[in-house]
């Protein structure tokens, strides 16, 4: 019985022991560790947008769907500058130089800065484009985009201004192009033809539209947009765009310079061409722009052998007609009158062009100079010229030694 009661108590006395100890621990020590709450699955990251389109083979005309993505960067600016940009931008070496020339001469403001351009060789429409610095900087930041441009408007001119129209109706369409304080949309109808003009709301003040392409009409298809800075998208509701700041045209060219019905360049949507106001040109520049309508057909009226003397086109005016809503009745169309309302059809002077080649050799031909497609060969070959003249050339070997006959033996 003794034995019995002391095992008894051995082993109570064995579970107080651990009692004991669990209390002098605690009870955290003991605690299982909860299970680790569930992870969210992960958020769907958006869709990647598509890859830009690759560039077409250099030299070969472009489709119209290529053509609207390439005019989508400045199809929205006021008329009286995109078509500046089209003539510009057939002379891209000279927008370099100009932009050049204006880093390195930032004090110059005002009409300081317009008469210190006139004194470059430049095109008018390049010395008349560092009035708008931005616009400036851009074309010089993708100078395959601007040369491609100026291509395409030399090409096939009528192309180019029907996708500008096309871009616009597509905006305007989408409720993202509308008139507001800085520029004014208009359609109108120019000899028959819906058009849509965007022209400046005030009438010596322009601002240049800020977009970014992918914000009016998405990422582009056909053709790549060009490798400008665009900046955060607009975040107000319906508002698609911005605008630089206010650029006075008086402040450079003075309080008479005639207004936007006055300026150098305008479109003529009806023709598909850009219409040149040589009474800016001549009162504003130095330099002539040398534009001739020789053989060119304005409104099925062929303007042919110009009389210089009499400062007449063969009799023949252009009447009736209305280009961007400026009645030029009664008005010679003559590059060599200078007189007033002496408004002519744009052609291309190759003397600002300084050896870029040309799209095709028919245009190559016209202006003598090299096309494309002539420009490749000789490029490589001139390329691979300095490697040939590095490689240092094989020496001669040298001479043998003379062998001296052994003498014979006496």
């Amino acid at each position: 019985m003794d034995i019995r009661l002391n095992r008894l108590f051995r082993r109570y006395l064995g579970v107080a022991k651990w009692v004991v100890l669990a209390l002098a621990i605690g009870p955290t020590q003991f605690a299982q560790t909860p299970p680790a709450p569930a992870q969210a699955p992960p958020a769907t990251a958006p869709p990647a947008e598509p890859p830009p389109p690759p560039l077409p083979p250099p030299g070969q005309n472009l489709t119209p769907s290529q053509l609207d993505g390439l005019v989508a960067p400045i199809a929205l600016y006021p008329d009286p500058l995109i078509s500046q940009i089209l003539v510009a931008a057939t002379y891209p070496r000279e927008i370099t130089q100009a932009m050049q020339w204006l880093r390195q001469n930032p004090e110059l403001k005002g009409q300081d800065l317009t008469k210190a351009a006139q004194q470059q060789t430049w095109d008018p429409s390049i010395q008349a484009l560092v009035v708008f610095p931005a616009v400036l900087r851009r074309l010089n930041q993708d100078k395959v985009w601007t040369t491609n441009l100026g291509n395409a408007f030399l090409a096939q001119q009528a192309d180019v201004m029907k996708a500008i129209q096309r871009m616009r109706r597509a905006a305007k369409d989408a409720g993202k192009l509308a008139s507001n304080g800085r520029m004014r949309v208009v359609e109108t109808t120019d000899s028959g033809e819906t058009v849509i003009e965007i022209v400046p709301a005030r009438p010596d003040v322009l601002f240049v539209p800020v977009y970014n392409p992918v914000w009016i009409w998405g990422p582009p298809r056909w053709y790549p947009y060009p490798r400008w800075f665009w900046g955060a998208p607009p975040v107000a509701p319906g508002v698609w765009f911005g605008f630089g700041g206010a650029i006075s045209i008086g402040a450079y060219f003075g309080p008479g310079w005639g207004g936007w019905g006055g300026w150098g360049w305008h479109p003529g949507w009806a023709n598909n061409n850009v219409v040149v106001n040589n009474t800016f040109i001549s009162n504003n520049f130095s330099t002539t722009n040398n534009t001739t309508v020789n053989n060119t057909s304005v409104n099925n009226t062929s303007v042919n052998n110009n009389t210089v003397n009499n400062n007449t086109t063969n009799n023949t005016n252009v009447s009736n007609r209305n280009i961007n809503n400026r009645n030029l009745n009664n008005t010679n169309v003559n590059s060599n009158n200078t007189g007033s309302n002496n408004t002519t059809v744009w052609t291309h002077d190759p003397s600002h062009r300084q050896g870029v080649p040309y799209p095709n050799n028919a245009l190559a031909q016209q202006y003598h100079g090299t096309s494309i497609a002539q420009a490749r060969p000789a490029a490589r070959a001139q390329a691979a010229a300095p490697a040939a003249q590095a490689r240092p050339a094989r020496r001669p070997p040298p001479p043998k030694a003379a062998v001296r006959a052994r003498p014979a033996p006496k």
